[in-house]
């Protein structure tokens, strides 16, 4: 094949894997009843490992305390104690986007708590997003979300703040409907790290002249010339 014929179909090949990303819900459905953090779960071929600080939460029936928050619904996160606890979720796949439905614990309040999710990428620290949910009823829920284009791999969802003109209320919360989009697959990034460089360069000649499915880019049979120009016109340093 024509190298640089080869180099323009890159793009190409670049926008069909990018069109694959897709959201993927987490309704907690397929958790196991009445168990306590850590738990691993996978939806779409996805998994999330959740786990918790302090007493932590575990997988109960969204109407466990005779009522359920609006949006809520099966089973879901459920706080262990009335204590603060933080849920934190690592996943085995980049996201670019993060949303889950909580309700804090207010009593027909005339404000609102104010809950945090912080992203992390390996361990640094990417961003992080507020939500405050509209007053009034009981346990008022809202969807607590963030997004990155730069990607993330693990959340810190986190009562940040206690409703600001004082009520019946505690720091705790109910979490639900999880939802993540992976980042696009990148065409090139043959080591998994969202990106086409140095060390996927080193891959694919280690695999050169072999049949190498995973470095066979053009998924013509053989890692050869063809296969570099397609990595090299996907570069992104």
């Amino acid at each position: 094949m024509n190298i640089a014929y080869t180099i323009a179909l890159a793009s190409t090949f670049a926008f069909a894997a990018s069109a694959g990303a897709e959201n993927i819900l987490f309704n907690f459905d397929n958790a196991p009843p009445m168990t306590s953090l850590p738990i691993d779960l996978t939806v779409g071929g996805v998994t999330a490992h959740l786990t918790a600080t302090g007493q932590g939460f575990s997988i109960q029936q969204a109407g466990t305390m005779g009522f359920t928050p609006v949006g809520f619904s099966g089973l879901c996160i459920y706080p262990n104690s009335v204590y603060l606890a933080d849920l934190n979720i690592s996943y085995s796949k980049t996201l670019t986007n993060f949303s889950i439905l909580y309700a804090a614990q207010e009593l027909d309040c005339d404000c609102a708590s104010t809950m945090k999710v912080t992203a992390f990428m390996n361990g640094t620290l990417v961003g992080s997003s507020t939500m405050t949910a509209v007053p009034g009823g009981v346990w008022p829920s809202a969807t607590l979300s963030f997004a990155s284009n730069a990607g993330f791999n693990s959340v810190v969802v986190h009562y940040n703040q206690a409703p600001p003109c004082g009520c019946d209320y505690g720091v705790i919360f109910l979490a639900d409907n999880m939802n993540v989009t992976p980042m696009a697959a990148v065409l090139g990034d043959l080591n998994g790290d969202s990106k086409v460089n140095g060390p996927d360069l080193a891959v694919l000649l280690g695999a050169w002249g072999t049949n190498n499915a995973a470095a066979d880019l053009n998924q013509d049979g053989v890692v050869n010339a063809a296969d570099l120009a397609i990595l090299l016109g996907a570069w992104t340093g």
